[in-house]
């Protein structure tokens, strides 16, 4: 008992899944998964640059 309300739950939102147009922008997707932001290209030298002067524990 009370698994027929879950069941029509998941069936509505898997029905709507199914069937819904999504507008994709895989440029956006693509971008976003291979790291192509230019934004974080420009943020990730300055990070690195900062701690380049200090010796790596590490390697000692």
């Amino acid at each position: 008992m009370g698994r027929g309300r879950a069941k029509a739950k998941q069936t509505k939102v898997a029905r709507d899944l199914k069937y819904r147009t999504f507008e994709t922008d895989f440029g956006a997707l693509a971008r976003e998964l291979h790291g192509d932001d230019e934004d974080a290209e420009q943020a990730e030298p300055e990070k690195y640059d900062r701690w380049s002067e200090h010796p790596d524990p590490r390697r000692d």
